[in-house]
């Protein structure tokens, strides 16, 4: 089929909206405008909000079709069941549940031990925290867990100790930046390589260079900071909880994760051999009294007291370690791994409903008028093309809460744009992700920060001593992410000066499948 056949094939399926192709951008628009209310002015850190906001903006593009409505139906569903839409979920869960089962296992724990073992003081907690979070963030490969877990524990001790609370919070969101850009099993490394027909390992291996001159530059930054906004140790009179140093064993399963990943096997493979190794982890350290962990706190069905099976269940020697129970009303299926998948479902949904709305304004023309504005204005050069796709990645993921759906609606744009110059796809894929892991923990509506805010707000309830006044408002904590913003000015350098610059002759990726 000749090119002449395949345009006109693809004009005759095209959607058809009132107002022309620009109207096919209508629900992601939409969308957009509902993100930056509920998150940017209102501070509403609800993923589920942002799923109704998603489905309301479907239903009114819906009204704008032209002709039968069955198109724009089945343009929804060829959309979430795209294949880059169905590798993100899948990442989410296997890394989410090894995310958790680590963390059960006092991994943090183990963290906070080796920073009171060196005696680390509120001028160098910042920078500490900067480099602990993003060791997390790299082996468990969810920068919003370790958000999540570093602002739970970590972000306390460094306040008590007398850290500035916004520089702190920042370092913490400045290794998740590293992380959900760096590790191999990140939903944005996994999205970013399989966007741009790249592997995974591959994809890691050339992006070194760019997250190390970033963290470099952050890191002193955080020193510099460090030392001129410390305060003096809080004198209340009451200590955090002990830790322990044998959590830091689960350096183990995230090695095996790394290593395996980088290596080139199936992502799922990696991460389950992760989660393998972390269970006999626990089993073990909990078995010798290391660490507070059961089989319980990894999987745990809690039936309702009144059954049978589940009262002879309780008192087997193995399977009772896992069956307990509970009043009626309390029944549920709790652990690590139940949390970790559970966790991400209103991310997954929404990244489903905003993958549609991508295929919907492809199928209605809207990708194809900007590409043929920016191929025939903007892009006409290598640098400027590489400098308009990290340009509008960074407009793209200020608009978009979520930094992974933000990276897939973004890709077929860096994807066309840098196969016209005949730039190599592990470029393409490192432009991509830098702006996308960056600008989501940066922004006061980015899912990386609420994350984290969402469980700072709680730390007054867990602490007597932690006032109202310590919790950090997330418009103020922009200017101190450092690394998000070193990462997004060294690919601006890169771009204009042709560092790291690949061509498509100078080197292949491998196959992609395997991803």
């Amino acid at each position: 089929m000749s090119t002449a056949d395949i345009d006109e094939d693809r004009e005759k399926n095209r959607l058809r909206f009132r107002g022309g192709r620009a109207a096919s951008a209508v629900p992601l628009l939409v969308f957009v405008v509902w993100a930056v209310v509920q998150s940017g002015l209102l501070g509403i850190g609800d993923t589920t909000g942002l799923v109704a906001g998603m489905l309301i903006a479907l239903i009114i593009g819906l009204f704008l079709v032209k002709g039968d409505w069955k198109r724009y139906a089945d343009a929804v569903f060829a959309g979430m069941t795209r294949k880059v839409a169905v590798t993100a979920v899948v990442a989410w869960l296997w890394a989410g549940m090894f995310a958790e089962t680590i963390q059960v296992g006092g991994f943090v724990d183990g963290l906070v031990w080796a920073a009171r073992a060196f005696e680390v003081g509120a001028a160098l907690f910042p920078a500490i925290t900067f480099l602990l979070a993003a060791l997390l963030a790299t082996g468990i490969g969810t920068g919003y867990g370790t958000a999540i877990a570093f602002t739970t524990l970590v972000f306390p001790a460094g306040v008590l100790l007398g850290a500035d609370p916004v520089l702190l919070f920042g370092a913490i969101l400045s290794g998740a930046v590293f992380g959900d850009n760096l590790a191999p099993v990140s939903d944005t490394t996994i999205v970013s390589a399989v966007t741009q027909n790249a592997d995974i390992g591959g994809v890691v291996a050339s992006r070194v260079k760019y997250a190390v001159v970033a963290a470099v530059l952050a890191f002193a930054s955080y020193l510099y900071a460090g030392a001129q906004m410390a305060g003096q140790p809080l004198d209340v009179g009451a200590q955090l909880q002990q830790v322990s140093p044998w959590g830091l064993l689960h350096l183990l399963p995230i090695a095996v994760v790394i290593f395996t990943a980088v290596a080139g096997r199936h992502i799922i493979e990696a991460i389950s051999w992760g989660i393998v190794s972390a269970v006999v982890l626990n089993l073990l350290l909990g078995w010798l009294g290391l660490v507070d962990v059961a089989a319980s706190d990894m999987v745990v069905f809690r039936a309702p007291e009144t059954s049978d099976v589940a009262a002879s269940l309780a008192g087997a020697p193995v399977v009772g370690a896992i069956v307990e129970t509970v009043p009626r009303g309390d029944a549920v299926v709790g652990g690590s791994f139940y949390a970790g998948a559970s966790g991400f479902f209103p991310l997954i949904v929404l990244t489903l409903l905003l993958v549609a709305g991508v295929q919907i304004m492809r199928d209605g023309g809207g990708f194809d008028a900007v590409e043929d504005w920016l191929l025939s204005s903007v892009a006409t050069s290598v640098r400027r093309t590489e400098l308009t796709m990290v340009l509008g990645t960074a407009l793209v993921n200020a608009a978009v809460t979520i930094n992974t759906a933000a990276e897939i609606a973004i890709a077929p744009f860096v994807s066309t744009l840098g196969q016209r110059f005949n730039i190599n796809a592990y470029r393409r894929a490192n432009i991509l992700d830098a702006n996308t892991s960056a600008l989501g923990y940066i922004f006061p509506w980015g899912g990386g920060l609420l994350a984290g805010y969402s469980v700072m707000v709680s730390l007054p309830d867990e602490y007597a001593w932690f006032t109202e006044a310590m919790v950090v408002n997330p418009a103020s904590v922009w200017p101190y992410v450092f690394h998000g913003w070193f990462l997004v000015a060294v690919f601006i350098v890169a771009a204009y000066t042709g560092f790291g610059r690949e061509y498509v002759p100078d080197r292949a990726s491998e196959e992609v499948s395997r991803v």
